[in-house]
């Protein structure tokens, strides 16, 4: 049976939607089956993946009003299978709002996928609506990116207070996977300051790999691949590597 994690955090700009398309490019060079669901209606990490959001018939949408089967809406890349996404995915958030269970509607359709897959990746929205909800009720675990600024801080603190409501009305398993430090500048007083306060708050949660700041992390997108597929030598696609490997070992630990 697949791990089911979401990618997520309440503040945009941390490296959500990166580090969803790069961790999952990332496990599947690992030999990791894995699927990358894209809960975002900007479609960022379905572009990344290299397939045109604009020619997207079902995808997230389609799956989650039931329209279309998840096994359906499936799309093999050469860097993982996705569920993809585009803009008519806001029209979700109005269609649920008056189904009953509404927020488990992913989940469900999740549970079709998971034993085909060894880990499914979810993008969350840069924000607590339906489509979050979702994903952290569907969600084994929780993974978050946390960008190494001065507001970093005020994020993590909404996020982890969201995670308890959740665990306590909807999801009483969810948990936090780990704490993913981004665009992370050792030059800076400022990026340390933030690494020291994050182990301080989740100790043991905080992975030990760090994604720094590189450019090719931005111009890879634009390119419709992960970066690894973009530059594999560059600084981002060789600590994504290193992140989908230590996410591998401490959950092998964990099964014992």
């Amino acid at each position: 049976m697949g791990k089911i994690i979401a990618v997520a955090n309440q503040k945009g700009g941390v490296g959500k939607t990166t580090t969803a398309v790069n961790l999952t490019h990332a496990l599947t060079m690992q030999g990791k089956k894995t699927l990358l669901v894209d809960e975002d209606p900007q479609g960022n990490a379905t572009t990344a993946m290299g397939v045109d959001k604009g020619k997207v018939r079902s995808g997230t949408y389609g799956v989650l009003i039931g329209a279309v089967k998840p096994g359906e809406a499936v799309v093999r890349t050469k860097y993982g299978d996705l569920l993809p996404s585009n803009k008519s995915l806001s029209g979700a958030l109005i269609e649920l709002v008056g189904l009953s269970e509404r927020e488990y509607i992913l989940k469900k359709a999740l549970e079709e996928l998971r034993d085909g897959y060894d880990y499914i990746i979810i993008d969350c929205p840069p924000s607590l609506e339906l489509l979050t909800l979702n994903a952290l009720v569907a969600a084994d675990t929780v993974l978050v990116p946390v960008q190494c600024e001065y507001f970093a801080l005020e994020g993590l603190s909404d996020l982890t207070k969201t995670i308890r409501l959740i665990k306590r009305k909807l999801n009483p398993a969810l948990e936090i996977e780990g704490v993913v430090l981004t665009m992370f500048d050792n030059r800076t007083n400022l990026s340390m300051q933030v690494a020291a306060e994050v182990k301080k708050y989740f100790r043991d949660k905080v992975m030990r790999t760090m994604i720094p700041r590189n450019v090719r992390l931005s111009e890879a997108p634009s390119h419709g691949k992960p970066v690894i597929a973009y530059e594999y030598a560059s600084r981002g696609s060789q600590a994504y590597l290193t992140l989908a490997k230590e996410l591998i070992e401490r959950n092998e630990r964990r099964r014992g």
